[in-house]
């Protein structure tokens, strides 16, 4: 896919599950966001740039960690996702977090002015990784610490076919190679191309968990990142959608619900 238009496919598309994404999505990831907390090791004072930060599910408890001598800049291409990230953190009254539309290719900000920059579940979707990877040491001083989460291998993630289930009903990829960075040693290789030093790889799975059949689906459909080509679906190729997705994610059946495997990398480095 054009990178350009990928990158309007990603804001478009986030803008459109923005409203939905934290009802389905925020504690099936949260292990894994506590998981990369863990591994940064924040500490107070510190300045942090959360690269493609959605709704702030990672920038909100950096925001306390950090405490008010901190600070801690939200980036994303979504104006929906950044939305609920600001309500949110003018609701707890965060004065030390702060929100911006930008490009995870073309960071918009001071060269070595950040302690720590992390991408948390967002390198996946854009078009050059690489690129971004640069602008995040770019911004680090020196010794600065970068942390990158991202899913792991197609194979261990047992929601991988709504890719192609959607895929097969649009003209384009919806998210051409989002399992690249997750296979293998990819990411770490990207972390050392990109100039950082002392690069480490957190492998680890964690299971998912949804209720019911209208979870799944409103995870899987209306909160993630085919959001935009399902907004499109007529009702005929919604219903055999479902009906294949669900079908793929039967051999997870929990009851009436799902545990669905889920694997997960996370990337650290040193500027």
């Amino acid at each position: 896919m054009d990178a350009r238009l990928q990158r309007r496919v990603q804001r478009y598309g986030w803008d459109r599950a923005a409203p939905a994404y934290e009802d389905f999505w925020a504690e099936q990831i949260r292990p894994a966001q506590m998981r990369l907390l863990e591994v940064i090791d924040l500490q107070p004072g510190e300045r942090v740039v959360d690269v493609a930060c959605g709704t702030g599910l990672m920038s909100i408890p950096m925001a306390a960690l950090v405490g008010p001598r901190g600070a801690v800049v939200g980036t994303d291409l979504s104006e929906g996702m950044l939305a609920s990230a600001r309500e949110l953190a003018a609701r707890l009254g965060l004065a030390n977090a702060d929100f911006e539309r930008m490009d995870a290719e073309a960071l918009d900000l001071a060269d070595a002015s950040f302690d720590v920059a992390l991408c948390a579940l967002g390198l996946m979707y854009v078009p050059d990784p690489a690129a971004s990877l640069r602008k995040m040491r770019r911004v680090l001083e020196p010794g600065g610490r970068a942390a990158a989460l991202v899913w792991g291998q197609r194979a261990k993630c047992g929601w991988a076919e709504i890719f192609p289930i959607v895929d097969a009903r649009v003209k384009t990829e919806v998210c051409p190679l989002f399992f690249r960075l997750g296979t293998g040693d990819v990411l770490a290789r990207a972390f050392e191309a990109a100039g950082f030093g002392d690069v480490r790889t957190d492998r680890f799975e964690k299971l998912l968990t949804w209720a019911t059949d209208a979870e799944a689906c409103g995870a899987a459909f209306d909160a993630g990142p085919v959001a935009l080509a399902w907004s499109r679906f007529d009702e005929l190729a919604r219903a055999e959608a479902r009906a294949e997705y669900l079908a793929s994610i039967r051999p997870h059946r929990n009851g009436s619900g799902y545990r669905v495997p889920g694997e997960f990398v996370i990337v650290t480095g040193r500027a």
